[in-house]
């Protein structure tokens, strides 16, 4: 039996100038239902953004990650979503949605550790 695992995963945009249609990869969501496993880890490259839109509301973005990033993680900084399983918690966090931090489309891979994924995408696709 194979030790790999399919998961899923979205890109998190910032979309500042939603008229412009431009964005920067500011995080990353993985879902593997195998392993009962959802997180998301940000990183917001703040000179890009403001390149993209000098008026843009950084500590709202930033707000806006770290609830994705609590969502994810469940517990109390989940608000409504902490007793939803990891799949809803993900199908929830992809929704679309005209906001400013946007889910992208998802993909799927496969993965024997979905918390090592979720680094190396972070890595591969954000930073």
């Amino acid at each position: 039996m194979s030790d790999r695992h399919v998961y899923e995963y979205a890109l998190l945009r910032v979309v500042p100038r939603i008229e412009r249609g431009e964005c920067v990869n500011a995080g990353v969501l993985v879902y593997c239902r195998p392993k009962s496993f959802v997180a998301a880890r940000t990183h917001l490259d703040e000179a890009r953004l403001l390149a993209l839109d000098p008026a843009a509301d950084l500590p709202g973005v930033r707000a806006e990650l770290r609830a994705v990033e609590g969502v994810c993680a469940g517990g109390d900084e989940a608000g409504q979503a902490a007793w939803d399983d990891a799949g809803r918690r993900f199908r929830w966090l992809i929704a679309p949605r005209s906001t400013i931090v946007q889910p992208g489309p998802v993909h799927t891979g496969l993965t024997a550790d979905p918390a090592a994924e979720v680094e190396r995408l972070l890595d591969l696709l954000v930073r």
